[in-house]
């Protein structure tokens, strides 16, 4: 049984509104273009002025998907960085992120076997392999990038009562469950006495 940590969780969602300011496309620097996109919490990538957000509009090229949130960061730079605190950079693209939550949303849990990686069906498993390794995927639909699934590293915020995995240091080492999927996972939690939030992850629900 793995005990929870809690870590302190900075969540980076601005409300929804229109920032007039900023224009798709322009060309602030001679051969650069600025692109604006927005990640809601399960995990789908938009442009941001988008005005109706769902699958159908959400991007869904594996290559431009895997590009972006694999070489996500900070935005460090004097453009945009209150409004759009993610940054990826690519052919002289300045495409400038921001999220409702967190920019890494875990979307599926992967097993690998023979150097292959198999889904796994979350929503009827009732045991966790302790000799198995598990990933938790993000940012496509095929497991391309992954973390290693580590039980002790979740924690579930004791405001807003999302859970959270850590994840790639360039973000803020933190990444958000999608919503689903921390449902399917909370089969496996466990509750001390006069706790709110789960303290320990059991491997099976038996």
């Amino acid at each position: 049984m793995s005990r929870l940590i809690f870590r302190n969780v900075c969540i980076y969602g601005l409300s929804i509104r229109n920032f007039a300011t900023y224009k798709q496309g322009y060309s602030p620097f001679p051969d650069t273009r600025e692109y604006f996109y927005f990640v809601n919490h399960q995990g789908q990538l938009f442009l941001d002025d988008t005005k109706v957000k769902n699958f159908i509009t959400s991007f869904k090229d594996e290559k431009f998907l895997s590009l972006l949130f694999s070489r996500l960061k900070h935005n460090t730079t004097s453009r945009w960085n209150q409004e759009f605190p993610f940054l990826y950079i690519c052919a002289g693209e300045n495409n400038y992120i921001r999220c409702d939550d967190l920019p890494i949303v875990y979307t599926q849990i992967y097993t690998k076997t023979c150097d292959e990686l198999l889904l796994v069906d979350t929503a009827n498993i009732i045991e966790f392999d302790r000799e198995t390794e598990y990933f938790l995927s993000y940012g496509s639909y095929k497991g391309r990038l992954r973390v290693r699934f580590e039980p002790s590293s979740l924690c579930m915020h004791p405001e807003n009562g999302r859970l959270y995995h850590s994840g790639p240091d360039r973000v803020g080492g933190v990444g958000l469950i999608k919503s689903s999927l921390a449902d399917e996972l909370s089969s496996f939690f466990v509750y001390e006495s006069g706790n709110k939030s789960p303290t320990h992850f059991k491997p099976n629900t038996q």
